[in-house]
């Protein structure tokens, strides 16, 4: 299956994938007689999910705000009254003279480029941060998928156990009839089929409990599902851990660094920007009421001495652009790690699955076959039976136990590294 083609259809972003592509789920049909394919639920994820909703707005603050830094210096409109209402000749309005100008800053140093630039860089690692929120939040989704897929396996077992367990009780019963087996037997038997009975009916309760965590990625409270579709026992090929860490190294996760460096690049420049002293320039007309005449004024305000009192702030940006590429190492450090871990662990989960369902299993089911028609003919013990019946149960639960891990672990790859792991 491959996922990897959905999120192309509803993300720009043609590289990232949908997560965990080795299930084999039906993409069409959603909730097809009440069955939820994982298709279904990451599409409704990406449309309904608070959590990715939220960055439509922070898209349309940062795109207002980038049309507040495109501005340029606004004009300014003054009125000035002077020689008036004094003494002697100043008295009334006679000797008065008034002006009417018009003010503006002229910036310099590339202040208006700088803010714009600044705002853009802000407006990119929004998007980065977007995509990679959107991978974290798909592939915890998925996690519960598997979760949910498990408890469904794990429900089969339960009544494979309660079976089992209902089969020997009767089997005791005849044989208890027949003299052959004491009652005590009986009652064991009876208290098997109880607890059968119990662990069945609390993995039902925790597969509701599952629903519930599923339907609330993309905003319901009452899931409108009963059964997940899905396989835990595909797992697909396997990739080298040194392709997968190239992969992280162009992840929406470091990727975020990538424009967090531009960002710390546009504060270096609006902040050495800012050290350049502005041009203030005024224009107007002014009138004299004593002898009706007028006269054009122009002025320019040249600040003095200021490039130092910003100084300050210009080694600040730079030490806070120093400190990303730091972090964007120690990052890589530890998402190496959890990559490899994750890659480890899911080989190992994958060929102790694999092995398990094609040499253990078939080895203990033919035990437990061969041990119950020599307890029936009454050469071996009632404790050799459960033990060879709670053995290959056991067996089964490691192996679905090996399965999700390996799935998780793949849903963990993907998710780090942006890519299916099939092809």
């Amino acid at each position: 299956m491959q996922l990897l083609t959905f999120y192309r259809c509803h993300k720009p972003c043609a590289w990232l994938a949908f997560l965990l592509c080795s299930l084999t789920i039906t993409a069409n049909a959603a909730y097809a007689d009440t069955k939820l394919t994982l298709n279904d639920a990451l599409a409704r994820t990406l449309s309904n999910n608070p959590q990715l909703y939220q960055y439509r707005f922070t898209q349309e603050a940062l795109s207002a705000r980038r049309q507040t830094s495109a501005l340029r210096p606004a004009m300014a409109f003054e009125l000035e009254v002077e020689n008036f209402a004094g003494s002697g000749s100043t008295a009334g309005f006679d000797s008065a003279e008034t002006t009417l100008a018009i003010s503006s800053v002229i910036e310099l140093a590339g202040k208006r480029q700088a803010r714009v630039s600044y705002t853009d860089a802000r407006i990119n690692q929004a998007e980065w941060e977007q995509q990679a929120t959107t991978l974290d939040v798909l592939g915890e989704l998925t996690t519960a998928y598997i979760e949910g897929l498990a408890t469904q396996a794990n429900i089969r077992l339960a009544e494979e156990s309660l079976a089992l367990s209902q089969s020997l009780l009767k089997t005791l019963k005849t044989r208890s009839k027949q003299g052959a087996a004491p009652e005590a037997e009986v009652m064991r038997g009876q208290a098997a089929v109880a607890r059968a009975e119990i662990r069945l009916a609390s993995l039902e309760e925790q597969f509701q409990r599952q629903k519930v965590q599923l339907a609330r990625f993309w905003g319901d409270t009452t899931p409108a599902f009963s059964t997940l579709e899905g396989s835990l026992f595909e797992f697909g090929e396997n990739s080298g851990f040194e392709q997968l860490y190239a992969r992280i190294k162009t992840s929406p996760t470091i990727q975020v660094f990538a424009s967090e460096a531009r960002i710390r690049d546009a504060a270096v420049t609006l902040a050495r920007a800012g050290g350049r002293s502005d041009l203030t320039w005024r224009a107007g007309i002014k009138r004299f009421e004593e002898t009706g005449d007028s006269a054009f004024t122009v002025g320019l305000s040249i600040p003095l001495f200021s490039n130092k009192r910003n100084s300050g702030e210009v080694k600040a940006a730079l030490a806070n652009r120093n400190a990303v590429d730091y972090a964007r190492q120690d990052l890589l450090l530890r998402l190496h790690a959890q990559l490899f871990e994750a890659w480890s662990l899911r080989k190992q989960s994958i060929a102790a699955a694999n092995k398990t369902q094609n040499v253990v299993i078939p080895a203990l089911e033919n035990a437990l076959k061969l041990t119950r028609e020599a307890y029936e003919n009454g050469r071996y013990r009632y404790l050799d039976l459960i033990a060879a019946q709670e053995e290959l149960l056991a067996t089964k639960q490691a192996r679905i136990d090996a399965a999700s891990t390996a799935l998780i672990c793949q849903a963990l790859i993907e998710k780090l590294s942006s890519e299916a792991l099939n092809r």
